[in-house]
């Protein structure tokens, strides 16, 4: 070991650095966090910073780089967005009465789930810490399922959620809420790799964390969620059946615990447990497919912008809660009528009135993040800055509460029933802080003259004293003829007189010597000491007392972190209901009726996202009319570019809308509530799971046949592509019937395809419907008109769109000879008819076929979605072999 190696301090940081061996830790030394070893060499690279050495006389030096103090924010942000964690170990004593080394200890665990510091946090987006406990459980048809249990906190809020999955699809269920979450960190307990963590196989970019299995244990952890709750039973809080989720929640709290060591977690209040019927379900798929709070076109998420995305649209809040709130709504929406119609009345009451909408707005603009604010307090890290903005935000209450005295809405007169303008509280700040008080509690200047006469007292002293020493200066001069002398101050020194070497044969003989430069030197005198530790030492003393006073304070508002949450709840509400109405206003949406019918009736549907782009021909709106009884199934054909995926995801999206409680594009809407919202469109793989296009497709059609019910809205669009064309027809028949019989599933669907021979379908089977995009053509050109008309199209116009992409002239000229070859082959033809009849099993129609006996017999509706399919497809291709 070096010499530098054994010094007290390098013992000190290797001992504290044991316990913290997965993240870097920033070591307090003086005014700098300083890195050592590994650490540094990673660190420096990170930060772009230099790396150096400590003793480098040394044979073996040890690498070192540091920070400044006050500078550190912006360098724990960087290696956070790395993704590496960050251990900030304080000074915890005076270096001035330390008897020896300087005691420190690590105060703050920085990781991406616990994150409470707003630098870090954006502020429209909640900031999820997860943890996941799960059982494999034997039984059920495959003799295999599971239970997982899991925890949700967002630390910077206090939001607190426990869930339960069980069943075949637990796995399912639990990454379609991971889908929503967006969570920053899982946790899992620890142990041998095993069948129940396949799951996390296909998270990508989230840090996965295992933990203790101790922290899991089941009756440990309902006492230690018991004992932070301060309840004899979590039956309070609804946790009456839940195991794997207090697991979890025991979990995911004695993390925050062991990460913020010196953090209070009393905003943490209470526990609420999510039920999966609570609100409509959205997979994972569906939330990708229908762009709803992320792009999937790279150019639009590089550039931050959420322009194309649902929530883009919709997102007009003026706070930060309103803008997370907005979010959750959007991913959970409603499936019972009566919160439905609550939300849309306050928000036609707020659209009705647009003065009142106007000041309401502009009353809940200077609102801050009061759920993070108040969480700060709790937590014991809000700065005065922190305290001036809660003092803003209560400033606003009384504003907004007479803007909503005279709205009549049921929602909004729940919502100021009881309303708290927290005048104390307001009054409790603008008393102690001043203004322009600064950021950090060090820099002293925070508290006003007149709060605290100890305060005003220290305050007078150090200002006397400043202009008793000022005073100093002009005595000294004239007592000594020395025009230039100067009384000065650094932080080494403290005060001195500095004196050039020209005069110093003027220097009276009572001046001690203090310091010399190469022009001069610097001097003491005893009055000057005297004045000096009267000055220092009523700064230091009222440096002291401020902190105190002000940690006083901030720990009064921290026992108010109840209150404000439920006040910042309600503002969040109302920021929500304000800004749909808004929305509706400016985009001209109405408002639509919901209720527990068969219909989905849409008049002039526009697509929110696509009619806001700048569309050279403006943008088209359709009609939609589903109806579970007689028009449950539209098959819809038409042209590649000619708008079927636009429409599809059209009618999702005001569906989506209506139940969120939100005004809708369109003239006229009618929804008949829907449970879950089911998409299959677009093509890609999944190279890290060896999943080809297809069979990603086809797993994602075997999801939606086994998830589905006759409640939920299906959105297909080009089933069977990946495959070859007879494999792909007869697939997408199969579906398209599975769906649309009653007995089977019966869901209002819309099934976009190029497969023109599914047309018939529509005088085959009862509830099918067939629609197409019109099409003009003129002299060779072909024009799309982005109207869905009733109707089978016989064209799929592709050769016209490979020649709008810029496909050769040559190309396009021998595609136009090969297919009009085709076309003319009328024998193909054959096979694909005889196919259809088939797949149609119905034993009422004449054979096309002997084999037709054999798909008679088979009990396809007896077996998996997929397995039906296989055995089609096998039939099938014996079909094309005897052809």
């Amino acid at each position: 070991m070096g010499e530098t190696e054994g010094t007290p301090l390098m013992r000190q940081y290797r001992d504290i650095k044991q316990a913290y061996r997965d993240a870097i830790l920033f070591f307090r030394v003086g005014d700098f966090y300083e890195m050592f070893q590994e650490d540094a060499v990673e660190a420096s690279k990170l930060l772009s910073i230099a790396l150096t050495s400590r003793d480098k006389s040394s044979d073996t030096p040890i690498p070192l780089c540091g920070v400044p103090y006050h500078a550190a924010t912006s360098y724990i942000a960087k290696l956070l967005r790395a993704g590496r964690t960050v251990a900030l170990c304080e000074q915890v004593e005076d270096p001035k009465l330390a008897k020896g080394l300087v005691r420190r200890e690590v105060v703050r665990l920085y990781t991406p789930g616990t994150l409470i510091d707003s630098e870090f946090l954006p502020a429209a987006e909640s900031n999820i810490l997860v943890a996941v406990a799960t059982r494999l459980r034997t039984g059920g048809p495959d003799n295999k399922g599971y239970a997982i249990g899991l925890a949700t906190l967002e630390v910077s809020t206090g939001d607190f959620w426990l869930s339960e999955f069980h069943g075949p699809r637990a796995e399912t269920a639990l990454l379609d809420e991971l889908a929503r979450l967006e969570p920053k960190e899982l946790l899992f307990a620890e142990g041998p790799p095993s069948d129940e963590h396949q799951w996390m196989n296909g998270l990508t970019g989230l840090r996965c964390c295992a933990q203790p299995a101790a922290w899991f244990d089941l009756d440990a952890g309902r006492l230690r969620l018991q004992e932070h709750l301060r309840v004899h039973s979590l039956d309070a809080f609804g946790c009456h059946n839940l195991t794997l989720g207090i697991q979890a929640g025991a979990a995911v709290l004695r993390y925050v615990r062991e990460t913020q060591p010196t953090a209070s977690l009393d905003h943490i209040r209470q526990v609420r447990v999510r039920h999966q019927h609570d609100a409509m379900h959205l997979d994972s798929v569906t939330i990708r497919n229908l762009e709803l709070v992320r792009s999937t076109s790279r150019t639009d998420e590089s550039s931050g912008q959420s322009s194309t995305t649902l929530l883009g649209v919709l997102d007009r809040t003026v706070t930060a809660m309103g803008s997370r709130l907005l979010r959750e709504w959007l991913l959970r929406p409603l499936i019972a009528c009566a919160p439905i119609e609550a939300r849309l009345t306050a928000v036609a009451e707020l659209h009705r009135h647009l003065d009142t909408r106007v000041r309401l707005r502009s009353a809940l603009r200077p609102v801050q993040d009061i759920s993070r604010l108040c969480s700060r307090m709790s937590l014991g890290v809000a700065n005065p800055r922190d305290v001036l903005a809660l003092k803003l935000s209560l400033s606003s209450l009384p504003a907004i509460h007479a803007e909503l005295s005279e709205l009549k809405a049921p929602l909004l007169i729940d919502l100021t029933a009881s309303w708290d303008n927290a005048t104390d509280l307001y009054e409790l700040i603008e008393q102690a802080i001043v203004p322009e008080a600064p950021v950090s509690v060090r820099d002293g200047g925070i508290l006003k003259d007149g709060y605290h006469p100890d305060v005003d007292e220290l305050r007078k002293a150090s200002r006397e004293g400043k202009g008793w020493i000022a005073s100093l200066e002009t005595k000294e001069r004239a007592r000594t003829g020395i025009e230039s002398l100067k009384v000065r101050y650094n932080q080494v020194f403290g005060y001195y007189l500095e004196i050039t070497k020209a005069n110093l044969g003027k220097v009276p003989p009572d001046y001690i010597r203090k310091q010399t430069l190469v022009n001069a030197e610097r001097f003491m005198t005893a009055e000057l000491k005297e004045l000096e530790e009267r000055v220092t030492g009523a700064d230091t003393k009222l440096t002291a007392l401020e902190q105190q006073l002000f940690e006083q304070l901030r720990t009064e508002l921290a026992a108010q972190t109840a209150r404000l949450q439920e006040i910042g709840q309600r503002l969040a509400i109302l920021d929500v209901l304000a800004a749909l109405a808004e929305t509706a206003a400016q985009h001209r949406y109405v408002r639509p009726s919901v209720d527990t019918g068969p219909v989905l009736h849409i008049v002039q549907g526009r697509h929110p996202v696509v009619e806001r782009l700048t569309l050279s021909d403006g943008f088209v709106p359709n009609d939609t009319h589903l109806d579970l009884q007689t028009s449950r199934l539209h098959i819809i054909t038409g042209p590649n570019m000619a708008g079927k995926s636009t429409y599809l995801r059209q009618v999702a999206l005001i569906t989506l809308m209506a139940q969120m409680g939100s005004f809708v594009p369109a003239t006229e809407a009618r929804i008949g509530l829907v449970d879950r919202i089911f998409t299959r469109v677009g093509a890609s793989d999944n190279l890290a799971a060896g999943q080809s296009t297809f069979m990603v497709e086809m797993t994602e059609s075997a999801h939606i046949l086994n998830c589905a019910t006759a409640r939920s809205l299906i959105l297909l669009d080009e089933v069977g592509r990946g495959t070859s064309t007879y494999d792909g027809l007869s697939i997408a028949w199969a579906i398209a019937e599975f769906i649309q019989a009653p007995s089977r599933l019966g869901a209002r669907t819309l099934f976009a395809t190029h497969y023109h021979e599914m047309t018939q379908l529509e005088g085959l089977r009862e509830g099918i419907t067939n629609y197409s995009v019109a099409v003009q053509e003129r002299n060779g050109h072909v024009l799309f008109l982005r109207k869905i008309i009733p109707g089978g199209a016989d064209r799929s116009y592709g050769i016209h769109v490979a020649q709008l992409a810029g496909l050769p002239e040559v190309v396009i000229h021998r595609a136009k000879a090969v297919l009009a070859q085709l076309e003319s082959t009328t024998s193909s033809q054959a096979p694909i008819r005889e196919t259809q009849q088939a797949l149609q099993f119905d034993s009422t129609l004449p054979a096309p076929h002997p084999m037709l006996e054999e798909v008679r017999q088979m009990d396809l509706f007896s077996m998996t979605p997929l397995d039906a399919l296989n055995r089609l497809a096998a039939l099938q291709q014996r079909l094309l072999q005897e052809e």
